[in-house]
């Protein structure tokens, strides 16, 4: 008699989801911050050539990560189905598979940051679920070929269903509660938290001009764009955190949370951006950031002269290397604490992280710090620099266009346009806008505090009736204005003015 595929098939399946369910289980049951399937997505990002990467960001946007764990999982469902066809014939067929994944899974967990044996057990849980599991309905299903008229076969593939997916749901309603309870926990920490010297201070009035549509000059914490590799945010108590300071310096310093705000804390606002950011893009902010300036702390160790970068690394094992320079001159470079005035969010890097003015992000906002080494060039290299991108990233001068947005249809005549403008560390002296390739408008500029943050600007245009076009450009207090050449992001920043398309009728 031959037996039909689809049993063994879904003997896989439900072995292979038995034991994606207790390895998940076992890593939050351990408070382990990775599943396996997360830590191979994350060692895949790694992977990732730069180019690659952008276009991922760019097309799919904030969606980038989660369509990658989809994809993992799209895939391991074919490996599990696989592995079911495989065992008709052999039992050891399928166990190479099961092998070959755990293989896969224990070399993404070993490669993270402090990774110990008990990162492992996951992975070890996992695979011996996949070989138990695999095993009992394979025999179940050859019994059934040696004596059909037992038990139907659709009795019999009822139970195992029933049996495999009720005991994996148990495995992840148990583990979703431990993970979900160490996540609240961290959050109730969070908002009971009260940092001495941290104010909350409103905008002041006059950065804002008033025209609806723009991008409000304070971004909201909830609003701030978020970039990052990491899938599973750490969740760290402000009394588990610590940073080490050493390398090129006359004494190595180890802060704790505690000593860390009890030093004198400072607040300043600044625009941080993403270097992949399009022309024209969302991918940048600004807020109230409050914390102590790395300058201050790097002045008491003593740095040795040939040192020129600082290797930071984040608790999740993310790194950059950030020129010395723009942590020791008088930019408010700083480990951040607070943002507009309350305690970091989780995802914002709680409970500390970097801000550099002035640079990208990809070499200074490193989102929970944990280690600073002060080193050199020739020693250090950053986590996107490996992928092609520039070592150095000062951020370059841009502008955009938020009012009206692209394809809006307005009344002809006096039209207002408005958006925002940054340089941060230089500062902008000017916005002009053009109607058509015609001559350059000059706009109005909002006040800002300092140079280190975005500016909004208006103007009003007179537009008849028909199709147009509208760009817009910035020039630096530097006295450099914006380019009009395009380019893309990578390898350090995007360049072109940002141009749109209206009709007026």
């Amino acid at each position: 008699m031959t037996t039909r595929r689809p049993p063994w098939v879904l003997a896989g399946v439900l072995a292979g989801l038995a034991g994606l369910a207790t390895s998940y289980a076992t890593a939050m049951v351990l408070t382990i911050r990775e599943s396996p399937v997360v830590a191979v997505a994350e060692m895949l990002i790694r992977l990732t050539p730069g180019a690659v990467a952008e276009r991922a960001i760019s097309v799919l946007g904030h969606l980038d990560k989660p369509a990658l764990v989809v994809g993992i999982l799209v895939f391991l469902l074919a490996c599990f189905a696989g592995a079911g066809a495989l065992a008709r014939r052999s039992w050891w067929r399928p166990v190479l598979v099961w092998v070959a994944l755990a293989g896969v899974g224990l070399a993404a967990v070993v490669i993270q940051r402090s990774a110990g044996l008990v990162d492992a057990l996951p992975v070890l849980v996992g695979l011996l679920t996949w070989v138990t599991v695999h095993s009992a309905l394979n025999d179940a299903l050859r019994r059934e070929q040696r004596a059909p008229d037992l038990v139907s076969r659709e009795r019999r593939v009822f139970v195992m269903v029933a049996g495999a997916v009720g005991l994996a749901s148990i495995g992840i309603a148990v583990a979703g509660r431990f993970v979900g309870a160490g996540r609240r926990h961290v959050e109730a920490s969070r908002r009971l938290l009260r940092i001495p010297g941290v104010t909350r201070r409103e905008a002041p009035a006059s950065t804002s001009l008033g025209l609806r549509g723009i991008a409000p000059w304070q971004t909201p914490n909830e609003d701030f764009y978020l970039i990052d590799t990491t899938i599973a945010k750490p969740v760290i108590e402000p009394e588990e955190w610590s940073l080490r300071i050493h390398g090129l310096v006359d004494r190595e310093l180890t802060l704790s949370y505690s000593q860390l705000v009890a030093r004198q804390l400072t607040e300043s606002w600044i625009t941080l951006s993403c270097v992949s950011n399009e022309v024209g893009g969302g991918l940048v902010g600004n807020a109230r950031w409050s914390g102590v300036r790395i300058a201050d702390l790097l002045a008491d160790l003593g740095v040795a002269d040939e040192a020129d970068c600082v290797l930071q690394t984040s608790h999740d094992g993310w790194f950059c290397a950030t020129p010395l320079e723009t942590l020791t001159d008088d930019r408010d470079a700083m480990l951040a604490v607070a943002m507009n005035g309350r305690p970091l969010p989780i995802e914002h890097g709680f409970p500390v992280r970097t801000i550099v003015p002035g640079l990208y992000g990809y070499v200074s906002a490193t989102k929970w710090v944990v280690d600073l080494e002060v080193t050199t060039f020739d020693q250090a290299v950053g986590y996107w620099t490996t992928k092609g991108w520039s070592a150095e990233g000062p951020v370059k001068i841009a502008s955009r266009i938020d009012v009206p947005r692209s394809g809006d249809d307005v009344e002809a005549g006096e039209v207002s346009v408005g958006g925002v403008a940054w340089h941060q560390h230089t500062g902008i002296a000017s916005v002009e806008v053009q109607l058509d390739g015609g001559e350059w408008t000059r706009a109005e500029l909002g006040f800002v505090p300092s140079l280190d943050t975005w500016v909004q600007w208006t103007v009003t245009l007179d537009v008849p009736e028909g199709d147009h076009e509208l760009r817009v450009r910035a020039t630096g207090r530097d006295g450099a204005t914006q380019t009009s050449v395009e380019r893309a992001p990578d390898p350090d920043g995007a360049t072109g003015w940002h141009t749109i398309e209206i009709s007026a009728r």
